[in-house]
């Protein structure tokens, strides 16, 4: 792929899979292991852009970020790290919406590398199983931990949801700011994303604007 579609790429925000493009090796090397050798990656492009390394406000800065990487940002590429879904049975019954709403995002471009901040909107209709409310927090910031595209993320924390539920009724919406439109190339400060994918009842366009109607009376407030 040649420079300029490098840059085609990365402005329009493609993605080509659903799945986070992982290598088959990905994880054979320790976390500690992967902050030694991007720190020292990272010490490189600091001097290449002319910084004094020496200087006591930068010298740490290499570690830091490898850390931050590895510990933090992008902890959700690790799958060891995926938080337990417990589900319990139905026992009260209870069959109409569940919502949990702004839910806090905090990913990156996976074509910039840069900031994706903004919030989750979740919901899903219970059949047999419902979910602990901190469990669909924790997913949601598993999957926003990595190097992302919002499509990809939307339809990641879906079919996870789906899955474990045992049902198609869920449904997901991601509002954000992304710092690669915000910060270079149009720049424009102003602008937030929207994506929304869904399943089962939520098909449905009364089902679905009654959860758009909650989501929204709630960015009223």
């Amino acid at each position: 792929m040649d420079n300029s579609q490098v840059e085609i790429t990365g402005d329009n925000h493609f993605s080509a899979s659903i799945r986070t493009p992982l290598r088959t090796d990905a994880f054979e090397k320790s976390d500690e292991e992967k902050i030694i050798n991007i720190q020292h990656h990272f010490k490189m492009i600091m001097e290449e852009m002319g910084l004094d390394l020496t200087d006591d406000s930068l010298s740490g800065t290499p570690y830091r970020v490898a850390k931050m990487y590895v510990k933090e940002l992008f902890y959700g590429l690790n799958p060891v790290n995926k938080p337990k879904l417990s589900t319990f049975e139905n026992k009260y019954g209870y069959q109409k919406m569940l919502v949990e709403q702004n839910i806090n995002i905090d990913s990156a471009c996976e074509h910039h590398f840069l900031p994706i901040v903004g919030h989750a909107h979740v919901a899903y209709v219970p059949k047999d199983k419902v979910i602990g409310l901190s469990k669909i927090n924790r997913l949601v910031d598993y999957y926003a931990r990595r190097p992302q595209v919002q499509e990809r993320l939307v339809l990641q924390i879906l079919n996870d949801l789906q899955n474990v539920l045992d049902t198609k009724d869920v449904i997901v919406s991601v509002t954000a700011k992304h710092l690669c439109v915000s910060s270079r190339g149009i720049k424009d400060q102003s602008s937030f994303t929207t994506t929304l994918e869904y399943g089962g009842c939520f098909s449905d366009s009364d089902t679905r604007n009654e959860f758009l109607k909650i989501i929204g009376q709630e960015r009223l407030h």
